[in-house]
This record gives C-alpha cells, structure tokens and sequence, in this order.
C-alpha cells in the first residue's frame, strides 16, 4: 500500500509518499522553525505549521497519489490549546524546549508531583492561566498529532496515539489519562483528546485529495526507532537533528528509567505495546544552527569542511548546554561553555569543538541506556540533520567507543509512520515485518581512545 507520511518535526514540515515497499517516492517540505520571543521561551505558529501541511501534502499527492492511508509523525510534547467551534488556536503553540515553566516543575515536585519542563503538561496549564485559553467545553489541548488530525478530519477528530501521550507527562502507568495528576493540575479530562493505537484506522483526512484515511499516528522519536529498523529488544537509533534523541527498543519489556532516561511506549498496535528506553541531549543541531548564527560558518553544511581542516580542537572544549542539559543529569541551569581558548584558538577549532561536544553529550546518553538496561548495544543506527556531517559521525564512533551505522536516509521518521500505516491495513504484520531487511549506507568504526574524563570535567563546569 503506498502511504502519505506526515513528518511534522521541530524546524521543518515534510510530506513523503512512501510506496509498497517502503521506499520514498516524492517528498514536499518547507523549512518552518520555531520562534525564540525570549530568553528561555520556543514558539510556533499553529496555523502556519496546519496550513503548511495540508498545502505540502495537498502538492505531493497531485503528483504521486492517490494513497491508501496517512501516517503522522511529529515533535512530541510541543503544546496547542484551539477553540473546539472556531477551530482557532488561544496563542501561539509552545515548543518541547520551551522552559517558561521549569519553576513550576520545581514547585510541583515539593508537592510530589514529578512532570519535567519538556511534557505538555505545565505547558496545559500554563496556556489555561496566563496563556488565556478558556476553559470548559469548548477548549480542546492536544500535542502536534492531536493538532493537524483535528485539521486534517474537518474538525471531528481529537485524537492522540500511546506514544505521543507519554510525552505529555499526564499518562497513568495503565494507558489512560492520569486524572488524579490532571485535577491537581485543573486540566480538564473533556479537554484532552481520545486515546488511539498508533497503527490503525482514525477517520478520513477530508480536507485532502482523495481524502484518505489517517491510519498511523506516532511521535517523531519512536517513527525514526521504527524506520531504522530498531524493532529487536536491545536495538539502539540516535536521531540527531534540533535535539539529539537515543532510544533503545526494549521489546515486551517496559524498563526502568535511571540516570536521566526514561521508559516510553515505542509502538502501540492490536498485537501489543512495544516499549523503549530513551535520553536525550536538548541541544545538538541547533548548536551547530548557533554557530551560523555567529558568523563561525555560512551555513550547517560549511562545518565539516571547517572542522575537517584541523587535525583536533587544539585543546578547546564546548558543552553544548544552550538549553540546559538533558540526559543523565537534567540541569536546566547549566550552559554553553566554552573551554581551553588561546590566542591560537581559530575558527576551525571552535566549529570541531562544537561538533564533538554534541558527540559526547550523544555518548553520555547511550553509556545511561546501556547501564539502565543492563545491555549494550553492538551499533548505534544514526539519523537527522547532523548525520550528513562525517566530523561528527567520527566524533560519535570515537566518543561512544561503538560502529555506528548511518541511516540511506537522512530522516527516518516518515518511514516509521508509513511503516505503521501499512500495519494499520494489513499490509505488514507489524513493524519488524514492515522493516525486514534494513540496511546503513555506511558503518564507521571507532578509532583512537579520546579523553572522556577531560570531558565530564568540563560539563561540571557548565553547572552552576
């Protein structure tokens, strides 16, 4: 069954039609990243990201449709609160990085209540008091799924998939809505949208051509564990693109999270619920974005042949903390750091520093997911932005002392909805089958031992 997979991430909007075989066979997309109003805050624009979509989807399937079904992937808990009879949104939509509410994560966990400034769930709140949505009836809450098939089924789907839900913060350990969490909080239960599968008929997309069905609804992390084939307990992917996020498939098993990462759902069908282990490093590409910013390079594509002009980074260390640091230690005080400058320090120098910072952070998260599930992965599959960079495949072999094997494509999420859209219609028996046969474009080993001591002195120098 060729499929439309919806691939709503963090920076940038794709629309892919994927064929039977589970091959890429047209792809629209369009470069719509999140606003920083200030220090702390990421916002998009709701409208934009659902107008931009149907267009996109709208354009690749005059050329390559019709299709048997829709798979939608997207950045999991990034918040949108909308009018349920206008369809209109209260505000702007609030980015997973956003931090306008770590102080309310601090207070919530005095009253024993434990939710982190990157889940939906302060975010909810937030937009119900300060962000001014009303409440009642007539509000709807909803992570970037529930958003775009809410606009997608004409206004008569609010639905949300297991693994998006998890990303909120307000899912109990036995798959509902956590109400005791959501009265604590005021968020009203009506508010919130219906739990589904993520493989599995939702309603017809009607306001695109053809209107075919929505069949597959997943977050963006677990769609890339899916379409790098990491459906065996033990198999480990490392999308590295805003942010840089492991995940570990751990099978039937859901794990115990420690050191930072977490258990989250990894699929959900009518044969069961899939888990994984996952960290996360809350600045990766965007650090890369940042030294663009600078003037360092003219662009993200300038600083391999930047860094791969000098043999190491002469001694200079970055942390690449500009958001804080995720996994293992979840410090939304520390910060970017630069480390080991001299007067002989270049351009070069900085822009490989930066690239093996994000490495190491990327090594720190695997060595946690090796320890919390007493297994250590034989190779790491890699996708996103930051994939296509060779200084910094190397410098994630080195730092990580692990093969890593690089993704033929440079964004596997779209492959993982499609996957579990043709699960949804039969066409695959479940994910593994939907996958069987993946292989890397390319495998690149480590080399030398590199000093991973000289490395965690400096994050402790980047905490206050």
């Amino acid at each position: 069954m060729t499929s439309l997979a919806i691939d709503a991430g963090t920076t940038t909007v794709r629309c892919v039609v994927v064929d039977d075989d589970g091959r890429p066979v047209g792809e629209e997309r369009l470069s719509l990243p999140p606003t920083n109003p200030a220090p702390g805050l990421v916002e998009f624009d709701a409208l934009a990201l659902a107008e931009a979509v149907v267009g996109l989807a709208s354009e690749v399937l005059a050329r390559h449709g019709p299709v048997g079904g829709v798979g939608i992937a997207s950045q999991r808990a990034s918040a949108v609160a909308w009018d349920r009879t206008t369809g209109r949104p209260f505000g702007p939509g609030i980015g997973w990085q956003d931090l306008r509410t770590s102080g309310r994560c601090v207070e919530l966990r005095a009253e024993g209540v434990f939710v982190a400034p990157n889940h939906s769930a302060t975010k909810f709140e937030w937009m119900m008091g300060e962000g001014n949505a009303v409440s009642g009836g007539d509000l709807c809450l909803g992570t970037v799924d529930s958003w775009l098939a809410w606009v997608l089924t004409g206004a008569t789907a609010h639905v949300t998939d297991l693994t998006n839900a998890a990303a909120t913060g307000l899912l109990a350990t036995d798959g509902s809505w956590d109400t005791a969490l959501l009265d604590h909080l005021s968020i009203p239960v009506g508010s919130l949208p219906e739990l589904v599968g993520s493989a599995g008929v939702v309603a017809a997309a009607s306001v695109l051509p053809g209107s075919p069905v929505i069949s597959a609804m997943v977050g963006d992390q677990q769609a890339s564990l899916i379409g790098l084939g990491c459906v065996s307990a033990g198999q480990t992917k490392l999308t590295a693109g805003t942010g840089a996020m492991v995940d570990m498939c751990t099978g039937d098993v859901a794990g115990t999270g420690a050191d930072g990462c977490y258990a989250m759902p990894a699929w959900a069908t009518p044969g069961g619920v899939a888990w994984m282990l996952e960290g996360a490093v809350l600045s990766a590409g965007s650090a890369v974005a940042w030294l663009v910013d600078l003037g360092v390079v003219p662009d993200v594509a300038s600083t391999h042949d930047l860094a791969s002009g000098c043999d190491d980074a002469g001694g200079v260390v970055f942390v690449p903390a500009l958001s804080g640091l995720g996994t293992p230690t979840w410090d939304d005080g520390a910060r970017g750091t630069l480390l080991g400058v001299t007067r002989g320090t270049g351009r070069a120098e900085i822009c490989r520093a930066v690239l093996e910072g994000v490495a190491h952070c990327c090594a720190d998260v695997i060595e946690v997911l090796a320890v919390a599930s007493g297994t250590r992965p034989g190779a790491v599959r890699l996708d996103g932005g930051m994939s296509a960079n060779p200084t910094f495949v190397q410098a994630l072999a080195d730092a990580s002392r692990m093969v890593v094997e690089r993704s033929s494509e440079v964004e596997a999420t779209a492959l993982g909805a499609a996957a579990l859209a043709r699960v949804a219609t039969g066409d695959a028996a479940d994910p593994a089958d939907a996958m069987e046969g993946w292989q890397p474009v390319e495998i690149v080993r480590p080399r030398g031992p590199v000093d991973r001591d000289r490395w965690a002195e400096a994050v402790s120098r980047a905490r206050p």
